[in-house]
């Protein structure tokens, strides 16, 4: 049984999500977990619908995923995240050993597999993530800093959109509207937080309840009365308050 280091309790907790369509396989994740005082537990899943959703939105430092689940299997939930490290597959399946390592795998637990066999798959995630996070802390800071990708649940589907697809969120009552490639889902959230998850660089509030995506912007206009409003690329057109007005320009320097 492994001791963890001294210095384990004043150190930042590493996040862990869990992932697996048995009780049994993610409480056995939770008790050999209990040995590593500075890895906290932020979720479980049951299948792989519900992983992308949380990997997207949680951002957990480390992900237990099984292979095979309902809905999407792990290899799945790799290829829809755009995950690319931190990731340690727990599975009864030894055939998928080489595709779990071809998409960055840290390890491959195959079950059953003691606590050593665990403490070790452990100590490879923490090495690297340290070493990414000396190497390019810039840049792990602004993959976590702004969101990717979103996810919208709707008729029980698992959308995934990427971020850049986006041209505008209108807010709506205890939603927002979501705008991309000439369609559009609606989300439980509020406008002004999600606006604080994208890329100020990229979008823009125009107006109390709608942000767009400056990436898509095609003109402003001014109509005759002083009012102004946004035309966007696929030619719709929306409201622009002086509040809006004002960051817009700043924007457009």
């Amino acid at each position: 049984m492994s001791t963890p280091p001294s210095t384990a309790s004043t150190s930042p907790a590493l996040t862990c999500l869990l992932v697996d369509d048995e009780f049994l396989a993610r409480h056995l994740i939770r008790e050999y977990l209990s040995h590593h005082p500075d890895i906290q537990i932020i979720g479980e899943c049951e299948n792989g619908a519900d992983a992308v959703t949380a990997i997207l939105e949680q951002q957990p430092d480390l992900v237990f995923l099984d292979m095979q689940m309902p809905l999407l299997s792990g290899l799945e939930v790799l290829a829809k995240t755009g995950r690319q490290q931190g990731i340690i597959f727990s599975t009864a399946f030894d055939e998928y050993a080489v595709a779990a390592f071809d998409k960055n795998a840290t390890d491959y637990l195959l079950k059953p597999y003691s606590q050593e066999r665990f403490d070790k798959a452990i100590a490879k995630v923490k090495s690297q993530l340290q070493k990414a996070d000396t190497a390019i802390p810039e840049l792990l800071a602004e993959k976590h800093l702004y969101l990717e990708r979103l996810t919208v649940k709707d008729r029980g589907h698992t959308h995934v959109i990427p971020v850049p697809n986006i041209t505008h969120v209108q807010a709506e009552d205890d939603y927002i509207q979501i705008h991309y490639q000439n369609t559009s889902l609606l989300k439980t959230q509020s406008l002004s937080e999600l606006e604080k998850q994208l890329n100020p660089a990229d979008f823009v509030r125009i107006h109390r309840s709608i942000l767009i995506n400056l990436n898509f912007l095609d003109k402003l206009i001014r109509s005759p009365k002083d009012a102004y409003e946004v035309q966007l690329k696929n030619g719709i057109k929306l409201g622009v308050s002086k509040s809006g007005l004002e960051r817009l320009k700043e924007k457009m320097k």
